[in-house]
């Protein structure tokens, strides 16, 4: 099957009541371990309300064998509940070619895959397919949705 995937974008952030270093190991958790080296997020630190510092990680992967194996561990690692839900709210997380998930950071730093809406990890999977019923199709055939 040729990659109907054009790019991963992932972010989040780490308040200032939180350690950076295990808000990215919690990311780092989630990415197939042996292309770790392949991923370089950005930082950049920004001021939240009242003046708290932000510090927010940015990544963007093009490569074909990274994002596949981000794929595969997504579809291996999501519950079927996750799945289900995904399938049945579909216009929540299938939106102009992008299919939306935000991930349980404290999960993650568990080495737990599950959806969660506060403070997540985004991920944005970018299709090269435009229309949303092909992309649950897409993601039906590639294990994210049952």
């Amino acid at each position: 099957m040729k990659l109907p995937i054009a790019y991963i974008d992932i972010r989040l952030s780490a308040h200032a009541t939180e350690d950076p270093e295990k808000t990215k190991k919690a990311v780092y958790n989630l990415l197939p371990m042996d292309h770790i080296e392949e991923i370089t997020f950005k930082k950049a630190v920004i001021k939240g309300h009242y003046g708290n510092p932000i510090t927010l990680f940015e990544a963007r992967i093009k490569d074909k064998e990274v994002i596949m194996a981000i794929v595969e561990k997504l579809s291996t690692s999501l519950s079927v509940l996750d799945k289900e839900t995904m399938l049945k709210e579909a216009k929540l997380f299938v939106e102009k070619s992008n299919l939306y998930l935000r991930l349980d950071k404290q999960a993650a730093f568990e080495n737990q895959i599950k959806l969660h809406k506060a403070d997540p990890i985004h991920i944005r999977i970018h299709f090269k397919r435009k229309d949303n019923r092909s992309i649950i199709e897409l993601c039906r055939e590639l294990g994210l949705m049952p």
